[in-house]
Formats: structure tokens, sequence, C-alpha cells
């Protein structure tokens, strides 16, 4: 499986106030050690990067992250995430710019997605994308 990643889980992870037990940050450091691929988006790396005030963090999460793959969107899915947005909103589901991207960028590229947000899960039934911990 390849996963790509949320930012509320990178940002659980990242935090310095201590580790998290939650089950999706559990799953990030398993697949970081080798069980599965682990792939991310530059919207995901900016979201992050934005979150820290220090530049000393802002670099040593942007050279972590220059060990992941990237992908990036192109015209036609910027066009597929405006209609994931659409498809959601007729479903009286309520779907972020970003996260109806990272929602095309999954199904285009066969990704899973690991999320804590409940968006995500709430347009599950509506768009075609794998969800972790859904179906």
């Amino acid at each position: 499986m390849t996963l790509l990643v949320d930012t509320s889980v990178w940002s659980l992870a990242l935090r310095r106030d201590g580790p998290t037990g939650s089950k999706e940050v559990i799953v990030l450091r398993e697949a970081l050690s080798g069980a599965d691929a682990v792939v991310t988006t530059g919207l995901v790396l900016q979201e992050l990067v934005q979150g820290f005030s220090g530049a000393r963090d802002r670099v040593a999460v942007i050279e972590r992250f220059g060990a992941l793959p990237l992908i990036q969107p192109d015209r036609q899915d910027h066009i597929a995430a405006a209609e994931v947005r659409n498809a959601c909103r007729r479903n009286g589901v309520q779907v972020g710019t970003i996260d109806a991207l990272l929602i095309q960028l999954c199904g285009r590229y066969e990704l899973t997605l690991l999320s804590t947000d409940k968006d995500f899960a709430d347009a599950a039934p509506y768009v075609p994308f794998k969800l972790w911990g859904h179906g």
C-alpha cells in the first residue's frame, strides 16, 4: 500500500510535547520504517512548514520531506478536484479545496489517504478514493 499522509497526521507525529498513540501516527511510523510506501504533495509540506515558527524546525521538516516522493498535481487534477468538491457539496458535505485535491490525487495514483480529519470520512461515500480505516 502507498500512503498519502494528510497534514493532520504529520502534525500529531511531529509534536514536541510527547508522542501520540493515535492509530494513524502508529501506521505512519510503521510505514516510514518500511511497512508501506509514503508519498507527499507540496500542499501538505506547505501546511506543515507554515505551522512552525522556528527556523530550525522548518528546516528539519523540509529536510525530512526531501526523502519522500513528491506528487505534483497537474491542471486536470485541479479540474477533477473541483468536481470532487461539487459532488460532496451536492450531498451536503463541505470539503475544503486542499482536501478535495488530496482526494483527487489519491484516486488518480491509487493511494490510500491517512488522515485524522473527519471531513474525509464524510466525503468517502460520495467520491471514489481509499481512506485508511474505512472500507
